[in-house]
């Protein structure tokens, strides 16, 4: 309530600001002069307050002057009116709220946030850690993969993001929803020589991907 009344009298003081300005011709100043009204008593009604009836051009008609059929035919008029502006505000907030339910069904609805804090695994060189989710029963990735750099002193290799290694899951939808199982897979590959005890700096290699290790938590 307090947002509608809020976004009302902004209205009213751009309009007021307008008419003032005496820059407006007369059909266009009558008929904001109309829209002013109209959004005044729109205004008391929905706070319960008393309903102003008007004349034509919106001016307050004088019950001094004004015979009382007048009054009740005006009052009849303006209730009128003010009913249905709260008729077309209603319809107009169910089309959003239908709009927003739709878009909602068709865009993912949930989202997967994962911080990493530390890789404790000996490896003895750098090595890349992957993670993504997977259907066990599909067999199947459903998501791409969330890499990091691991160097061979346990640390990222981009050490200005040590602390901040947060991904977020967001393409999952309504399909997803619908599986029965889905798990978390995080894959370890070592980055480096061909074999670990190999000392031989003749047949030293380096830079070879090599799986390492792989974990899982499943049931999400």
């Amino acid at each position: 309530m307090f947002r509608s009344v809020r976004h009302m009298i902004y209205d009213l003081i751009e309009w007021r600001s307008q008419i003032l300005s005496g820059t407006l011709p007369q059909d266009e100043l009558k008929e904001l002069k109309k829209k002013v009204t109209a959004k005044i008593d729109y205004g008391n009604r929905i706070l319960d307050l008393d309903l102003v009836v008007r004349d034509e051009d919106g001016n307050i008609l004088d019950p001094e002057q004004t015979s009382t059929i007048s009054l009740f035919r005006a009052h009849e008029i303006a209730s009128k009116q003010v009913e249905e502006r709260l008729q077309e505000e209603k319809s107009q907030k169910q089309n959003i709220d239908i709009n927003r339910q739709a878009k909602f069904a068709a865009t993912p609805s949930f989202a997967l946030f994962v911080n990493l804090k530390n890789v404790v695994c000996k490896i003895g060189e750098d090595a890349e850690v992957l993670m993504s989710l997977y259907d066990p029963l599909e067999s199947k990735f459903i998501s791409e993969n969330y890499l990091v750099r691991w160097s061979s002193c346990g640390l990222p290799k981009d050490i200005d993001r040590l602390h901040n290694l947060r991904a977020v899951f967001t393409d999952l939808g309504s399909k997803d929803l619908k599986r029965e199982k889905i798990s978390f897979v995080c894959q370890i590959v070592r980055v480096g020589r061909m074999e670990l005890r190999d000392n031989n700096t003749r047949k030293l290699t380096s830079g070879l991907r090599r799986p390492f290790g792989v974990a899982g938590i499943s049931g999400l």
